[in-house]
């Protein structure tokens, strides 16, 4: 009888899911040589290679192969074994597993925060990526919940809107059109933006309302943070689209102008996602009530 331990799947799951010895340390939060020992373990249990190590890459064997496709299943049926339990005793602590596009860091942790004071037993990982990166990561099914202004179309996942997300144009406040009212879109044609990277969901709604009304979207700059398209268009190189949350926390930020462009702002919303053939775990369950319950959180102070 083979005598494997939890603690040896759940390293075995990470590296195989990862393929790298130093990520799943830094995603266990232990160091590689911790990693290294229970592997080495595992493998002698077992009495197979699970790894193959070829220059610098890692590759699964055919055992490892085996193992990776079952093990995930009997972790995520203990994990909620565990937060069951937990539930039962009155008692919310587990792992949370977030990702989230990169604006939500302008009112995300307003809620976090309130929520790991009222749940300290539960440990929260947050993973601020780009809209393409968190995509990824739900394909590969590695979090919990996933929160972004544009939802993916697949059939396979659930998206619920929980906040409103407006997105307004902003210019320098000595651009030529901030003075003006009901600008016409078309007269933005001509106007060079800086946006972010292809995919993100503020790029994807300026791309379909260009389309749709059979304008040329003039791209001059691409920048890969909010920050750093603010401090371009304030320095007049160019006018952009964003979040009027990424606005909120900059009260200095007095050299950008809202735009009074005609069809803005846009009302959209922000999701947070899941699969819709995995059910939420207890804890992820428990921050999805918790947040529909506190919207206002989220909300600025004025």
């Amino acid at each position: 009888m083979m005598r494997v331990t939890l603690r040896q799947l759940q390293t075995f799951e990470c590296v195989a899911r990862l393929l790298s010895f130093s990520r799943a340390a830094e995603e266990m939060h232990v160091s590689q040589p911790t990693v290294s020992k229970q592997i080495k373990l595992l493998q002698e249990e077992i009495g197979l290679p699970l790894l193959d190590q070829i220059g610098k890459r890692l590759y699964l064997t055919e055992a490892g192969k085996e193992l990776y496709a079952t093990c995930g299943t009997w972790l995520h049926t203990w994990g909620r074994f565990e937060q069951t339990i937990a539930d039962m005793k009155g008692v919310k602590q587990g792992r949370l597993a977030i990702s989230a596009v990169t604006t939500t860091k302008y009112f995300l942790p307003r809620i976090l925060g309130p929520f790991c004071q009222q749940y300290p037993g539960i440990d929260v990982s947050l993973e601020v990526l780009n809209r393409n990166r968190v995509l990824e990561r739900l394909a590969t099914n590695e979090d919990d919940l996933y929160i972004m202004g544009v939802p993916p179309e697949a059939a396979g996942v659930i998206a619920e809107p929980f906040f409103e997300n407006i997105l307004v144009v902003i210019a320098s406040a000595d651009h030529p059109l901030a003075q003006r009212k009901r600008i016409p879109l078309k007269a933005l044609e001509k106007e060079p933006f800086i946006l972010r990277e292809s995919g993100s969901g503020t790029r994807l709604l300026l791309e379909n309302m260009f389309k749709q009304h059979k304008l040329k979207l003039n791209v001059r700059m691409e920048l890969g943070s909010n920050e750093a398209i603010k401090q371009a268009v304030a320095g007049g190189l160019g006018i952009s689209l964003l979040s009027q949350s990424t606005l909120h926390l900059d009260p200095s930020q007095k050299e950008i102008s809202i735009l009074n462009v005609q069809g803005f702002p846009v009302k959209r919303d922000w999701y947070v996602v899941h699969h819709k053939d995995k059910q939420p775990s207890v804890v992820a369950q428990t921050f999805l009530d918790y947040l529909l319950d506190h919207i206002t959180l989220l909300k600025p102070k004025s």
